[in-house]
């Protein structure tokens, strides 16, 4: 134990040109246990070192770590730094670059148990930071690089002529990750690395810890061992306001990659754009269940009972709930006992799925909205204490439903059209009609969400599955009869259309999105005029 602390306490610099490089300041990271064990502590620890970044409250236990902060010279280094080495790394060949998604891997495995520990000191549920894990483990599983690259270089002969159809990296890759999963997210980075890419990270000022451990310890050691050049990875802890402007002002950088909210993001996207720059959108999800008359109720039920999960603060959990009216009562019931078992607790305990939520006013006022509307509270609705008890100043919410009676106005409830980002889902019951209308209905009602990330199916008849699959455009991924949240080799992790990818979106696979195609042919002895004109 060192001064009252059973581990050192984690220190980052900056990453800039394979170096660690001081910054302006430091931010701490305080355990997420605190502010559920002793909330005085945890404020009054925050307020000692951001008054003083030395103050001996950086030995208490609940302090896990800090983190460099960069200013703006520190950002334009970085930037800079990635530039130099984007010509050298764009031309080590890709055998060599594909080593890295599985040495990644077989890494994170290694240091899973750190990994785990540092998201629930950030707050997650320990369950939940397995599901991040499990995300990564997919997208870099076998399956998965060899999809990737097939897709990176692909050659053929016709006559006489050997063609390349291959993907060339855009040059300078920024990521923006998000706060409610910064490390995952910033992970993502590997792609952008193996298509050729060098890249600047920015990990969230208020949040840092997890992303830097992932960036400096897990890959920047694997960039040395393939030979990548200085400055290939470079990590700031900085300002997103203050960063984003300096990228967006850099000539240097060819692509960002960034996750936020819709509105945001979309005036990123306009400004990114007249900059001559690539954007890479990861925006708001809104996504629907369709129950349909042949459900397996209780696993469909499993599957909404997803929305829950982290109080709802994911962007790909289910938002809404579509059900075949004769089906209606008995998946309410079951989502209602399902949603009842969902319990708050500390981020470390096994069983925890709910999350804290710091600012919860809006909740209220989307539920209320719903209600005098017309919609009936199934289950919850208040907030409550951390051993389930219901109170008035609980820091979590309990799990809540809503039924909304009739398709046609249903998207006049908030709930319903919007991504409500906390542990309510409404579930719309259409008025009872024939099936081949309500199929209609229930596929429209799906290709005109604005948004588009994923979407999910429950039913058994082969001629519905097969609807759904046949004209279902909108979004990234569409599950059928599987976990909604659940991750899958070769299939997206991110990625959608409308107002979660902005107008150049689909699913996302970082390694191609940050790539672009070109076409090539090397020939022999072949005339020019005989190649245009024939003979």
């Amino acid at each position: 134990m060192i001064d009252g602390r059973e581990k050192p306490l984690r220190n980052y610099k900056l990453y800039i040109a394979g170096k660690d490089v001081e910054g302006i300041g430091w931010v701490y990271t305080v355990s997420a246990r605190s502010l559920l064990e002793d909330v005085f502590t945890s404020v009054r620890l925050k307020r000692a070192l951001e008054q003083d970044e030395n103050s001996a409250a950086a030995e208490h236990p609940y302090v896990v770590g800090r983190c460099a902060v960069a200013g703006d010279t520190a950002i334009d280094l970085a930037t800079q730094a990635a530039a130099a080495a984007a010509p050298a790394w764009a031309g080590v060949p890709l055998e060599r670059r594909m080593r890295l998604g599985a040495l990644f891997r077989e890494e994170l495995l290694r240091r899973q148990d750190e990994f785990l520990e540092l998201l629930t000191a950030e707050a997650h549920p320990l369950k939940l930071a397995r599901w991040e894990l499990s995300c990564l483990l997919q997208v870099f599983s076998e399956e998965s690089l060899g999809w990737y690259r097939q897709r990176m270089h692909t050659e053929f002969q016709h006559g006489g002529r050997r063609l390349i159809v291959r993907r060339q990296p855009d040059g300078v890759v920024a990521f923006n990750p998000p706060q409610n999963a910064p490390a995952p997210s910033a992970a993502l980075s590997v792609l952008a690395l193996m298509a050729g890419n060098t890249v600047v990270v920015r990990a969230p000022r208020s949040i840092a810890l997890s992303t830097m451990f992932v960036l400096r310890e897990l890959i920047a050691p694997l960039l040395d061992e393939v030979g990548a050049p200085p400055g290939t990875l470079n990590a700031v802890c900085s300002n997103p306001g203050q960063t984003i402007d300096r990228w967006l002002l850099s000539p240097q950088i060819q692509d960002i990659f960034y996750i936020g909210s819709t509105e945001e993001g979309l005036r990123f996207q306009e400004r990114c754009v007249a900059r001559g720059k690539k954007p890479i959108l990861e925006l708001a999800g809104n996504d629907g269940v369709v129950v349909w008359r042949d459900a397996d109720i209780p696993h469909a039920a499993e599957a909404i009972a997803e929305s829950f999960y982290g109080s709802g603060q994911i962007c790909m959990v289910p938002n809404w709930v579509l059900v075949h009216p004769d089906r209606a009562d008995e998946l309410i019931a079951e989502v209602k006992r399902q949603a009842e078992a969902v319990r708050p607790g500390y981020p470390e305990d096994e069983d925890v799925l709910l999350s804290p939520v710091r600012r919860s006013e809006k909740f209220f006022t989307l539920l209320r909205q719903s209600l005098d509307a017309g919609a009936e509270l199934v289950t919850g609705g208040h907030r409550t204490e951390l051993d389930g008890t219901p109170s008035d100043t609980g820091v979590f919410l309990q799990p809540t439903v809503v039924r909304v009676n009739g398709l046609s106005g249903a998207r006049s409830h908030e709930v319903v059209r919007h991504e409500t980002f906390f542990p309510l889902i409404p579930v719309v019951v259409p008025e009872p009609a024939d099936d081949e209308k309500l199929l209609d209905g229930f596929i429209d009602f799906v290709n005109t969400n604005e948004y588009g990330l994923r979407n999910s199916l429950w039913a058994r008849d082969p001629e519905v599955i097969d609807a759904f699959v046949r004209r279902v455009g909108n979004g990234g991924l569409l599950k059928v009869n599987d976990s909604h949240i659940g991750f899958l080799p070769y299939l997206p992790s991110h990625g959608g259309t409308g107002l979660t990818g902005g107008v150049f979106g689909e699913a996302n696979y970082p390694m191609l999105k940050t790539s672009h195609i070109q076409g090539v042919s090397i020939a022999q002895d072949v005339s020019p005029r005989a190649a245009v004109f024939g003979g």
